[in-house]
């Protein structure tokens, strides 16, 4: 009876092998007929067959970590106040004061070019990459590919895809350097090539947009995206306040905007305590962590920086950074 329990498992272990081969087999030719297809398309929108032919050489099929990446994306449990504190410590806002006093000329040209502060470019560059540090090691050729292939958002990355081959066919980079986040991000900005093609920038000159390797290009880069959002110069994106523990809770939040002087009339103040500014400017009162955690009074560019990238916790620390490295507030605001 032993025996025949044994033999009895034997069997299943070789059907389910079989079955498991069946399934990559097919997954494999799955992708093979999707790619055929997919580059029938891609010549279509005018990518030569030489781009073609070289993105994809070897390229067997999906990439398993992108889509274990994908699948397993950590839920965000931090607090406003974690996030920060981890992203904005004192060797990031050493860093971010280095890059200030390295590139003032290229920062100068930027700033007066876009209307974007300067310790802002700078620190959506820290909080991104780390000032270009780490920006990726994945093909993003490959991760697109994969993402465009699985079933989860094809038709999004369907599209960055083809816009990342029209950025090879224009030979802003070499494939072999066309790297980024295993979800397509790129460069030290972190542009999706969608946002590449739309808002990135030749600042210096020689004919190719290089947001990996040059620095004006990836400053200016950072700006004009801002800008085209609407970054408004003469404004802050906010900053951290106080308010009365009487206070009624029903504005809060971005669906809420008022006027300075009624958000002063509540007894919101400025965390040292002063007055807000006496300036005729709407702002929204944020509060992340609750009601016992920081508090923030927003202005429309926090809405740029959400537009950026969809997430509180990221606005509040470029801003954070800004701050920290030295901008001055325009107008006292």
């Amino acid at each position: 009876m032993r025996f025949f329990y044994g033999l009895i498992l034997v069997s299943l272990s070789v059907v389910w092998l079989l079955a498991s081969s069946a399934v990559a087999i097919d997954s494999k030719n799955d992708f093979g007929g999707w790619l055929e297809e997919f580059q029938a398309e891609a010549r279509s929108a005018g990518i030569s067959q030489r781009t073609l032919t070289a993105a994809f050489a070897d390229f067997n099929g999906p990439l398993p970590v992108v889509i274990e990446l994908d699948r397993n994306q950590p839920e965000f449990t931090q607090s406003l106040e974690d996030y920060v504190r981890a992203r904005v410590g004192d060797r990031r806002i050493a860093q971010g004061r280095k890059m200030l006093s390295r590139y003032p000329t290229w920062l100068g040209r930027v700033e007066k070019s876009y209307g974007v502060p300067r310790s802002i470019i700078v620190a959506l560059w820290g909080i991104e990459t780390s000032y270009g540090a780490h920006s990726g090691s994945f093909s993003v050729i490959r991760t697109l590919a994969t993402l465009a292939h699985d079933g989860r958002r094809s038709s999004y990355f369907r599209k960055e895809l083809l816009d990342a081959l029209h950025i090879l066919d224009a030979d802003h980079i070499r494939l072999k350097r066309m790297k980024g986040s295993w979800a397509g991000a790129m460069g030290q900005c972190q542009f999706m090539p969608s946002s590449f093609r739309n808002y990135a920038v030749d600042a210096d000159g020689d004919g190719r947009i290089n947001i990996w390797n040059s620095v004006p290009d990836v400053l200016s880069s950072a700006a004009n995206y801002l800008k085209q959002l609407g970054w408004q110069y003469d404004q802050a994106w906010g900053y951290p306040v106080t308010f009365p523990g009487k206070i009624d809770l029903d504005p809060s939040g971005l669906e809420s905007t008022f006027q300075l002087s009624h958000w002063q009339a509540l007894g919101v103040r400025m965390n040292d305590g002063s007055d807000l500014p006496q300036r005729d400017l709407q702002a929204s009162l944020l509060m992340p962590d609750g009601r016992s955690g920081q508090a923030y009074l927003v202005y429309d560019n926090f809405r740029v920086l959400l537009d950026w990238n969809n997430s509180t916790a990221f606005a509040v620390a470029v801003g954070t950074l800004s701050d920290l490295i030295g901008y001055k507030e325009k107008a006292n605001n």
